[in-house]
C-alpha cells in the first residue's frame, strides 16, 4: 500500500483530508490537496525566431475557499498526466513540493508554485464537489493595468465591449481571416472598458484560434469579451494588452462577469456610442527602434505606424520614379507594343509615373532608410512626379535619357527637415536583413520628441529553481519586452 500511495499515475481513490492553498508552505509536503482544475497549458522557454523549448505543463487550480493556485509538471512527467486532464474536474494531490522561486508571471493568488514530482500521487475524483467554484476571475481596471505595465508580475483578467475586430466594426458581422497562416496567429480587438478607454488587445496563437471559433459559432454577433491573464505592455507610449499561453476567451453569456457586463451594457446603451470606431484605428506613433522591435517579435503581417524622423540624406544616382499601373500602382512590364500589369493582368495598362526615392533618416535612437512612394513624394515636394518629368523634358528639349537618375533638386532641399511619416510594414520587412521602411504619406511637419530616460529594471526577477526559472508562469507572450534601442552611428 505504501508503494501504491507514491505512484505517479492518475488513479481514482479516496481523498485524503484536504489542505487549503493558503496553508501550503515552502518545501516538500505529504499533505493532501483537493482542487478543481480550471485550466492547463504548455510552459515554454522563449527562443528568438522559434517556437520555444517545451518545459512541461502549467495548471491553474481553485480550492474550497476560492483561492487560486498555480502548479507545474516537468516535461519528463507530462505524458503521465496530460492525457487524463479534464478542465472543470476535481483532483486530489498528495506528496508535492511547494517552491517559492519567483516565476516570471503569476496567474494565481497563492505565491507558491506547487510542483508535481516523481513522488506525487494525483487522482481524479469520481464525484463533483459543489462547494468548489467552477470559475473565478481577477478582473482589473485600466488604471490597475497601467500601474503594472511592463513589470513582469501578476497577470490579471480584462472584460469590456468590442469596438472593432481586426479593424472591422460590429455593425456588420466581421469576417475573420483564417486563410493566411501568418494572420491566423493573431487577432487584434479594440476593447472598451467600463469607465475606461478603448484598449488594443492582441490575441495570439491558441487564444486567437479560440476567439475565432467562439465568435464564428455565435448565433448573434458577440458584444462582450473577457480575456484572462493578459500582459500589460507599452508600445509607442500607448498601453495595450497581450494574451499569454495561459489566456482563455469568454463571450457574452458564457460566464458571470461577461453576463453581468452584458446586462450593464443593455441598461446603458449610450456608452457604445461614446467612442467613434474610426478614431481608435489611428496609426500609433513609434520610434524607428520600436518598429524594428515589432518586426523582430511579431508574425509577418501588414501594419501601419506613424514615425517622426529627420531626413539626413537622399540617395543619388538611382531611379527616383517608376512607371506604374494607374489602377493598382504596380510597376508595369514592357511588352512588344504595350505595357503589361502583372497584378491586374491588363495587357494594355494605362501608365502613370510614381515616386520611389530612398531617404536616409534618423530619430533620437536609430537610423534607417525610408522609401518614399506615391503620395508621400507629392506630400514631401508639393509636386506630382509627372509634373517634374514634364518640367525636365521642357528644360532639356525633350531629351529624357538621363531623367530617371537625375534626382530633382526639390528632394535634396528636404535634407534636414523633420516630418511625421506614415509607414507601411509589409511581409517582406519581416525577412529582410536591412531596416528599409516604406513611407506612403507625410502626415505633417514635426519635431523630434525629447529623448526618454532608460527604464529601470524591476528588482527580484531572478529565480532559483531551474525548471521554474525557464518557465514563464503565464506562458510566453508573442510580444516580448522591448529592449532599449541604441542609435546606430551616423556616417559622414
Amino acid at each position: 500500500m505504501a508503494n501504491t500511495a507514491k505512484t505517479t499515475a492518475i488513479r481514482t481513490g479516496k481523498a485524503s483530508p484536504p489542505l487549503l492553498f493558503r496553508h501550503v508552505s515552502p518545501g516538500p509536503d505529504d499533505s493532501t490537496l483537493k482542487f478543481r482544475l480550471l485550466h492547463f497549458w504548455e510552459a515554454r522557454k522563449n527562443v528568438k525566431g522559434g517556437p520555444g523549448i517545451l518545459l512541461g505543463i502549467e495548471m491553474l487550480m481553485i480550492d474550497a475557499e476560492g483561492t487560486l493556485a498555480q502548479a507545474f509538471i516537468g516535461q519528463n512527467r507530462r505524458n503521465q498526466y496530460e492525457k487524463e486532464f479534464q478542465r472543470g474536474s476535481i483532483y486530489t494531490l498528495t506528496n508535492f513540493y511547494a517552491s517559492n522561486s519567483k516565476v516570471m508571471y503569476h496567474v494565481a493568488d497563492q505565491r507558491l508554485v506547487i510542483c508535481i514530482s516523481h513522488a506525487s500521487a494525483l487522482s481524479k475524483d469520481e464525484e463533483d464537489i459543489e462547494g468548489i467554484l467552477t470559475e473565478r476571475f481577477r478582473v482589473r481596471s485600466f488604471s490597475e493595468f497601467e500601474a503594472n505595465c511592463d513589470l513582469r508580475g501578476d497577470l490579471h483578467d480584462v472584460v469590456g465591449h468590442l469596438k472593432l475586430v481586426d479593424g472591422q466594426t460590429l455593425h456588420q458581422r466581421p469576417v475573420l481571416c483564417t486563410n493566411d497562416d501568418s494572420a491566423s496567429q493573431k487577432v487584434m480587438v479594440h476593447l472598451q472598458l467600463k469607465n475606461g478607454p478603448v484598449m488594443n488587445v492582441y490575441l495570439w496563437d491558441e487564444a486567437a484560434e479560440s476567439f475565432r471559433l467562439k465568435f464564428d459559432a455565435s448565433a448573434a454577433t458577440p458584444t462582450v469579451l473577457l480575456v484572462t491573464t493578459v500582459n500589460p505592455k507599452r508600445l509607442g507610449g500607448k498601453l495595450y494588452l497581450s494574451s499569454m499561453s495561459s489566456s482563455r476567451m469568454f463571450l457574452d453569456e458564457e460566464v458571470d462577469p461577461t453576463n453581468e457586463y452584458l446586462a450593464w451594457l443593455t441598461t446603458n446603451p449610450s456608452v457604445t456610442s461614446l467612442v467613434n470606431p474610426v478614431e481608435v484605428v489611428k496609426a500609433e506613433t513609434l520610434t524607428i527602434g520600436e518598429i524594428a522591435t515589432f518586426l523582430k517579435r511579431q508574425p509577418a503581417q501588414v501594419a501601419y505606424f506613424d514615425c517622426i524622423a529627420t531626413i539626413d540624406d537622399v540617395k543619388l544616382d538611382t531611379e527616383w520614379y517608376y512607371i506604374a499601373c494607374k489602377d493598382c500602382q504596380t510597376k508595369l512590364n514592357r511588352g512588344p507594343t504595350t505595357l503589361l500589369c502583372p497584378k491586374c493582368g491588363n495587357e494594355n495598362a494605362t501608365a502613370v509615373a510614381n515616386y520611389r526615392v530612398e531617404l536616409s533618416v534618423y530619430d533620437n535612437d536609430e537610423q534607417c532608410t525610408f522609401i518614399i512612394l506615391g503620395d508621400a513624394g507629392k506630400d514631401l515636394t508639393g509636386r506630382k512626379a509627372t509634373e517634374l518629368i514634364d518640367a525636365y523634358v521642357q528644360e532639356n528639349g525633350g531629351d529624357a535619357a538621363e531623367l530617371e537618375v537625375s534626382l530633382p533638386q526639390c528632394f535634396i532641399d528636404t535634407i534636414g527637415q523633420t516630418k511625421k511619416f506614415r509607414i507601411k510594414v509589409a511581409h517582406y520587412n519581416f525577412t529582410s536583413t536591412q531596416l528599409s521602411l516604406t513611407a506612403i504619406k507625410i502626415v505633417s511637419p514635426a519635431e523630434l520628441p525629447p529623448k526618454n530616460p532608460p527604464l529601470k529594471t524591476p528588482p527580484g526577477t531572478e529565480v532559483e529553481n531551474t525548471e521554474l526559472a525557464e518557465s514563464s508562469g503565464g506562458g510566453a507572450s508573442a510580444i516580448d519586452d522591448q529592449k532599449e534601442a541604441k542609435r546606430t552611428k551616423r556616417s559622414g
